[in-house]
């Protein structure tokens, strides 16, 4: 079931979410124009985001888009005389979708797209942790073609996956390329069929709610500090941080769970 509003969106588009459990669900909801982002739809995903992170009853998201495309990007004329000022795109106190400037996300995020994937939605595939895409897809950076360049973490986040080659491969001719080209470089990590992206990204983001949250985080936080930092710097923080999960509650739950032979019932504390 896809998570739905009563009302049409208006022409801005908006941002749905909607708590299932532990899982916040996040949808793009502007299909009658491809799901182009305008700066409110920014705004509104930040805040968005921004709850995730906040509220502690929540242990990870989706993000998905009504309709049968993620994206076409950005609406450029409505972003354009932002871009020329220089002028922050939300209120950096809000946690920023494209990790790039603002507040960072610590809770973890499953990405499901479908369909046309391009620019801005690329970047926030790639901002997020898992990537689930319909065989459908079609991505493509194409900034090149319209004589600016990707500001939310494309030129850093594809080489990082890809590689040097196989990322300006794509960065620097704006080529499109499919679902399978997408996993072969590391954008993706499940391909299903498009009717299928959204059940299987709920499936893994409560998989992963299941899971200790303290314990989610700072895997996370380990992998980002090895990927900012290095292995040094990540492992500089093992013993303390192991120290820190041993003496909380959720640790003496997984002990006795693992004792008794069941799921362990998590609190998050």
């Amino acid at each position: 079931m896809t998570p739905s509003s009563d009302s049409p969106p208006p022409p801005e588009g908006r941002v749905t979410v909607e708590a299932d459990g532990h899982v916040l669900l996040i949808g793009l909801d502007r299909p009658a124009k491809l799901n182009g982002i305008t700066p409110e739809m920014l705004t509104q995903l930040a805040a968005a985001y921004t709850r995730l992170e906040r509220e502690r009853d929540l242990r990870a998201g989706v993000l998905f888009a009504h309709g049968r495309n993620f994206t076409a990007g950005i609406e450029l004329p409505r972003f354009a005389a932002l871009m020329r000022a220089g002028e922050a795109r939300f209120d950096p106190a809000l946690v920023d979708p494209l990790g790039v400037r603002g507040a960072a996300r610590t809770k973890p995020l499953v990405v499901g797209v479908r369909g046309i994937c391009f620019t801005i939605g690329i970047e926030l595939m790639l901002a997020g942790d898992i990537v689930v895409a319909g065989h459908d897809s079609r991505f493509a950076q194409i900034e090149v073609k319209r004589g600016i360049m990707p500001t939310g973490g494309a030129t850093f986040r594809m080489v990082e996956r890809a590689g040097w080659g196989n990322a300006q491969r794509w960065l620097l001719t704006g080529d499109e390329f499919g679902a399978d080209e997408a996993r072969r470089i590391g954008f993706v990590q499940e391909i299903v069929p498009p009717d299928q992206v959204l059940a299987r990204c709920r499936e893994l983001a409560a998989t992963i709610a299941r899971q200790a949250p303290l314990a989610v985080q700072a895997s996370l936080a380990s992998s980002r500090r090895f990927v900012e930092e290095g292995p040094a710097a990540a492992i500089g923080e093992f013993v303390q941080v192991q120290s820190r999960l041993a003496r909380s509650e959720d640790a003496a739950e997984g002990v006795r769970s693992f004792v008794e032979r069941r799921e362990g019932r998590f609190q998050g504390g």
